[in-house]
């Protein structure tokens, strides 16, 4: 049966939303304060703001609106490492609650940025809930392995999991 674009968009977003779970999960627990750049987000800010990107877009999206001043709700950032995957989960939820009140024409509306300038919802979902997520996920995972965790395999598998399998073929 064809879906209509909300309904796929909904369904990448959940398996987005999986992979970053499966990221968050992997992070070394010890390491929420490490950051390769001074300049830059620590490992525990740059997974929480993972999460910002879905609450902030999706509360936007419902008001009609981006206001730099505008918090979503329980968006305190957590601070440990074991918090951030149950604090994502929660934050996903409460975002996909807002954007399934969305109608398929409702894609096609635009409202204003933070800029001011209007975007069409399709673009905000699409780039700035999805390919942003992912570019900072990306980042992430770099990040993961740096602090001396291992990332685990998203869209492939990473090299552990790829030795395991020439193993196991072998066997």
């Amino acid at each position: 049966m064809p879906m209509n674009e909300l309904e796929m968009f909904l369904s990448a977003w959940d398996r987005e939303a999986e992979s970053t779970l499966k990221l968050l999960r992997a992070l070394p627990v010890t390491q929420y304060d490490f950051r390769p750049d001074a300049g830059g987000r620590s490992l525990g800010e740059l997974a929480w703001h993972l999460a910002e990107g879905d609450a902030y877009m999706s509360r936007g999206i419902e008001a009609g609106g981006f206001a730099m001043d505008a918090k979503p709700p329980n968006i305190e950032r957590p601070r440990t490492v074991e918090a951030l995957a149950p604090g994502y989960e929660r934050i996903h939820r409460e975002a996909v609650a807002r954007i399934r009140k969305l109608k398929p024409e409702d894609l096609d509306r635009a409202v204003p940025f933070f800029t001011g300038q209007p975007f069409p919802i399709r673009e905000i979902l699409w780039n700035m809930i999805i390919s942003h997520g992912i570019h900072h996920r990306g980042q992430l995972t770099l990040m993961c392995r740096l602090a001396g965790g291992h990332a685990p395999g998203l869209y492939g598998p990473n090299r552990e999991e790829t030795a395991a399998m020439r193993a196991g073929a072998r066997a």
